[in-house]
């Protein structure tokens, strides 16, 4: 069989993979291949809860979050559909103890230009009605964000990207990186083998088998995480935002047509699993404990209807924050992997930062710490609040 030729393999569509091919050719690039063993947004970013919201303890997810927030505002623009995104706003329910550290995240946010801002006390009960407000010290909100449609917003960077010229090949699973010495040369499926100027790896959960095919180390946990979907009872006053409460450890959002997505925020247990073989159904346990706790904040919940229980994957590294972008002393290869549950809403932009790291070798140094280089550097990020865990 005839040995193919790429200037760029993506492997992996879910919305980090499709935002990086889509950027690819935007950028002039020839020849690039999209490749994914299921469907668009098939593996984590498919369940995702898609909230697009810009707080982060670090500032350059802060940064890269409030671009993400701009883009989703205007997606339809730069993809042709709008990706269900729902600029609702966004609500952070802050503990009593964290509050002198969120008014440090806030002042940075609004030096960065986010717009957002506390809620004086006083005007609590006039714009949360539905809030049982005992154990909460502050309420953070962000005017512009709100939450998308992760399997719309996947499937229109893909749509795009063949619109471009690129190629995408679903249903078609890699079984292996190609590596001469120090350089990927390509990929290696079921019957052939592709060559290809670069290689980027975003897999998701599976991440660190494809790059262990080339010897590679790529630390990362693959996590089962359970999220549920309720019918409320029509007529009650519940919230217009998304909500993270990390003082029940939850969060929540709104999903059209009386539907809520709820699901359990950090602190929590982490289990690590096979990404092969899982129990893709939740755990009735989990489902019960997760409705406690959440009528206990916003009691208008009681009576709602359970109508879906699932388990998707966090691909976790070791300090939550993705790796992106290549590797001293290996030519050809790019990480993008390691979203941790949070990466939905700066994958675009990850994608974006990461295409134009492929193709003019040129990023900001803030971006350059995403590499998995920083772990030899010993510069891994460091986890000042909880709020990118969502």
């Amino acid at each position: 069989m005839a040995e193919a030729s790429y200037d760029v393999i993506v492997v992996g569509a879910g919305i980090i993979g499709a935002s990086t091919a889509h950027f690819l050719k935007k950028k002039g690039v020839d020849r690039v291949l999209l490749i994914d063993r299921g469907d668009p947004a098939s593996g984590g970013t498919g369940k995702s809860a898609a909230i697009v919201r810009s707080y982060y303890s670090i500032p350059v997810m802060a940064r890269l979050a409030k671009e993400a927030v701009q883009l989703f505002h205007n997606l339809e623009a730069e993809i042709g559909v709008d990706g269900g995104f729902h600029a609702t706003g966004f609500t952070q329910l802050v503990p009593p103890d964290w509050v002198d550290t969120a008014k440090e995240l806030v002042a940075m946010h609004q030096s960065l230009g986010i717009d957002t801002d506390f809620v004086e006390e006083s005007e609590w009960a006039k714009r949360f009605p539905w809030l049982e407000s005992d154990g909460i010290g502050a309420i953070v909100v962000e005017n512009s964000s709100g939450y998308a449609d992760p399997v719309q917003t996947t499937e229109g960077f893909v749509s795009a990207f063949t619109k471009a010229g690129g190629e995408f090949r679903p249903r078609t699973p890699v079984r292996a990186l190609a590596r001469t010495g120090d350089r990927i040369t390509g990929i290696i499926l079921e019957d052939e083998s592709i060559a290809s100027g670069a290689v980027v790896n975003a897999t998701g959960p599976w991440s660190t088998f494809l790059a262990a095919s080339a010897e590679l180390d790529l630390p990362m946990r693959a996590v089962r995480e359970q999220d549920t979907v309720w019918e409320v009872v029509p007529g009650r006053e519940l919230p217009t935002t998304p909500v993270s409460n990390p003082i029940e450890a939850t969060y929540m959002r709104p999903m059209g047509e009386g539907r809520w997505l709820f699901g359990r925020g950090y602190p929590k247990p982490y289990f690590d699993v096979d990404p092969y073989n899982y129990k893709e159904s939740a755990d009735e346990e989990f489902v019960m404990d997760l409705r406690d706790r959440w009528c206990q904040r916003i009691p208008a919940l009681q009576g709602s209807k359970l109508l879906h229980a699932y388990a998707a994957l966090y691909d976790v590294t070791p300090d939550w924050i993705p790796f992106v972008g290549p590797r001293s002393g290996l030519d050809g290869y790019y990480d993008a992997a390691g979203g941790s549950g949070h990466a939905f809403k700066t994958g675009p932009i990850f994608g974006r930062e990461l295409a134009d790291w492929i193709v003019d070798n040129e990023v900001l140094d803030d971006f350059r710490q995403f590499s998995y280089d920083r772990l030899a550097s010993g510069k891994s990020f460091n986890q000042a609040f909880g709020g990118n865990r969502v």
